[in-house]
């Protein structure tokens, strides 16, 4: 159970806290709520207490994971679907996970692949996506500026 306060993870929104609790209720039943404002955009989510776990919403991954994500980024692409639609779909399936370590796996294999060809406007969008979640949430972890998190995410693409 997260508490008021506590900074938390929203499939493919990526960084949170969690403003309130709120009791709410919906067809004659009283529900519990996590009220989160995402970082970025400061975008309202309600997740029901009972939910939570379900949906994805999890605690950020502790400093000594982020050098599983790095392993992860340095590693060999994925095996994906040649045909494109396939591909964005998996891509997705991965980012909505939850996953910091399956978000890791489609930037490391979108910026693999943009190395080698131009990236369609859906694979330049995803590739966006899954940084964005990965230097928001390595920063958090490490207690660094998002920009030296990017910084130590794009040396090892270049």
């Amino acid at each position: 159970m997260f508490e008021i306060g506590d900074k938390v993870v929203y499939p493919g929104h990526g960084l949170a806290i969690v403003e309130s609790i709120e009791k709410k209720e919906f067809s004659g039943m009283a529900r519990r709520f996590y009220k989160l404002r995402t970082y970025d955009s400061e975008l309202v989510i309600l997740v029901p207490t009972d939910n939570a776990e379900r949906v994805g919403l999890r605690d950020i991954i502790d400093k000594k994971e982020v050098a599983k994500v790095m392993k992860i980024l340095r590693g060999e692409a994925s095996e994906l679907p040649a045909n494109w639609n396939r591909r964005q779909k998996k891509y997705q399936e991965r980012i909505q996970s939850g996953s910091l370590f399956e978000v890791a796996k489609v930037f490391r294999d979108l910026s693999l692949l943009k190395a080698q060809k131009e990236l369609s406007f859906g694979e330049k969008k995803v590739l966006d996506s899954a940084k964005n979640l990965i230097v928001n949430e390595i920063a958090e972890a490490k207690g660094i500026a998002p920009t030296k998190a990017e910084s130590l995410i794009q040396k090892m693409f270049t």
